[in-house]
């Protein structure tokens, strides 16, 4: 009997490892698959996701009697010359620096040279021969460097196809909308229609949510980086705090990325140490309001997705798909937390990627007006 008994857990044990085994091997082989196509699948992704960032005016105009090929061709023409026009007017801020860059460029290699030849001098070598050395070096790269800029052309022009099939993508998931929704109600059961449907507008809902509260954190920021770097002394002010407030598209990393542009720019440009901790101290402070009060009220509320995993899954996917991971990653983790959500056997897994639990912990702007509230009556 005893014997039966520890064959049938020896059984049991075998089988979880199996499994278990199974289970690591598909995320291996997932991964490994995502990595090795991921030029082919992430203007897919940015398709899906801007499609439903669209569908909103495409169903308007829809149920206004529009056919579905113009609708979709309005909205698409119409938003895509909306951001190309952002982008030039972003462009024309910005170009005003790239006339400083040659400068910046040879100011850059004078420093690192005089940098690591003072580094080797406490070390015993002899200061200007290390010095020649760099310089040397720094001019065998650039004269090396034909084939560098002709792998970023190659790069560049996989990018620019890439972001030229993105209009066709859209227009396609608009299109066949409906083929798709039938196609998951045919798979997860009629009966559980309305629960897809349902997820299908949450999704919607949120996504839209999620990207206009993007936008305004970006514009926010743009008036408050632009701001702070002309009280700050720093010169273009208005380029560069367009730029570092472009790289608040990436939750958490934004500003710390975006701030290490100014900060290069008083060291090598400036030659200015006390402005580039000016700068430092500016992007402290604008981190902590971005961290604390911008994101997690204005986008942190839409998405709904607990901080630890937004960070992990930025690393995750900058690590996977690169600069694409990083845009997409926050959008995808709120899909997969709706999706987990309606599901009775992922509702635990639903809740350890929200946001729920932690309220009291939070800054939000309900507790600084009653802080308001009290500072104002005593």
């Amino acid at each position: 009997m005893k014997k039966g008994l520890e064959s049938i857990r020896s059984e049991r044990r075998y089988l979880i490892a199996q499994r278990m085994s199974y289970s690591l091997l598909a995320i291996i082989l997932f991964i490994y698959g995502l990595i090795a196509v991921r030029d082919f699948l992430w203007p897919i992704a940015f398709g899906f996701l801007l499609s439903y960032l669209f569908f909103p005016v495409v169903d308007w105009l829809e149920r206004h009697k529009f056919p579905r090929i113009l609708a979709n061709l309005i909205v698409i023409v119409t938003g895509l010359g909306i951001l190309f026009t952002l982008g030039l007017l972003a462009f024309s801020k910005i170009s005003s620096v790239a006339n400083d860059l040659p400068r910046l460029a040879e100011a850059g290699m004078r420093k690192l040279a005089d940098f690591v030849a003072d580094i080797s001098a406490h070390f015993g070598f002899d200061r200007q021969e290390t010095k020649m050395l760099i310089k040397e070096q720094i001019g065998n790269m650039l004269s090396s460097g034909g084939q560098y800029f002709q792998n970023i052309f190659n790069s560049t022009a996989s990018i620019i196809v890439s972001f030229g099939l993105l209009p066709v993508y859209i227009f396609l998931f608009l299109f066949y909308r409906s083929k798709f929704a039938r196609f998951l109600i045919m798979n997860f059961g009629y009966e559980n229609r309305y629960k897809v449907i349902s997820i299908l507008r949450e999704i919607s809902h949120v996504f839209v949510r999620y990207m206009a509260g993007v936008l305004m954190v970006v514009i926010i920021l743009c008036i408050i980086n632009s701001t702070g770097l002309w009280i700050v002394g720093l010169r273009y002010p208005i380029a560069f705090g367009i730029i570092s407030a472009m790289f608040n598209f990436i939750p958490y990393f934004g500003t710390l990325l975006g701030g290490a542009v100014p900060l290069i720019f008083a060291l090598i440009g400036e030659n200015d140490p006390a402005l580039a901790f000016r700068v430092v101290i500016l992007f402290g402070i604008v981190q902590f309001i971005d961290n604390n009060i911008l994101t997690p009220n204005i986008v942190g509320g839409n998405v709904r997705v607990n901080p630890f995993f937004i960070i992990t899954g930025l690393l995750a996917a900058g690590f996977i798909w690169g600069i694409p991971g990083l845009l997409l990653i926050v959008p995808f983790l709120a899909i997969t937390r709706i999706v987990f959500s309606h599901i009775d056997s992922m509702k635990p897994f639903a809740f350890l990627l929200g946001d729920q639990g932690t309220a009291k912990h939070s800054l939000t702007l309900d507790k600084f007006k009653k802080l308001w509230r009290k500072i104002i009556r005593k």
